[in-house]
């Protein structure tokens, strides 16, 4: 391969890198939304939730219902997640989330791997992890990127972005209602 062949390889991957990383938002846009996010407060006790997942192409592959209860303990959110989706199948997923300073938290459930993080500013929290996503007989690993949105006492909105080697894969919706 030539150096100018080479070269402009080069270029063409850092132009892509440079427009995905143009393409996230920025956490601190939302410094001043209101109301403010407050994880630990929203989450304590019962929620509800519904949502769906769709693939690339958008084409909606999966629905399903959440039923979430919160037990805030210090500074620690112990999360209960109970799944039903409209295939029938059932999931749990428990999360044990720390409140850290400056906004910040770190999480650990069964099927992430290694431990979440996540920062909230104003009315959003961004939380992201790697997730052991069952596939077929076997799993894959993911990378979830959520972003979730407090719109007022009683509701927030995710939007989830799943990854597979920085690419997109699919996409998670999600409503959340207190209960």
């Amino acid at each position: 391969m030539t150096t100018i062949r080479k070269k402009g390889l080069s270029l063409l991957a850092l132009g892509w890198l440079m427009l995905l990383v143009g393409c996230s938002a920025d956490l601190t846009e939302y410094r001043e939304a209101g109301p403010n996010f407050d994880l630990f407060e929203y989450f304590e006790g019962d929620t509800a939730a519904w949502g769906m997942i769709q693939e690339r192409s958008g084409k909606q592959t999966r629905r399903f219902d959440v039923a979430l209860k919160g037990t805030v303990d210090g500074d620690t959110l112990t999360l209960v997640e109970d799944f039903v989706f409209d295939d029938g199948e059932i999931d749990q997923r428990i999360w044990v989330i720390t409140k850290l300073p400056n906004g910040r938290y770190s999480g650990r459930a069964e099927d992430i791997i290694g431990e979440a993080s996540g920062e909230e500013q104003g009315n959003a929290l961004r939380w992201s992890y790697d997730f052991e996503l069952p596939y077929g007989d076997s799993t894959i690993n993911v990378y979830f990127d959520d972003w979730l949105y407090r719109q007022d006492d009683k509701h927030v909105f995710n939007l989830t972005s799943i990854r597979k080697f920085g690419i997109e894969v699919a996409t998670l919706t999600l409503f959340f209602q207190k209960q």
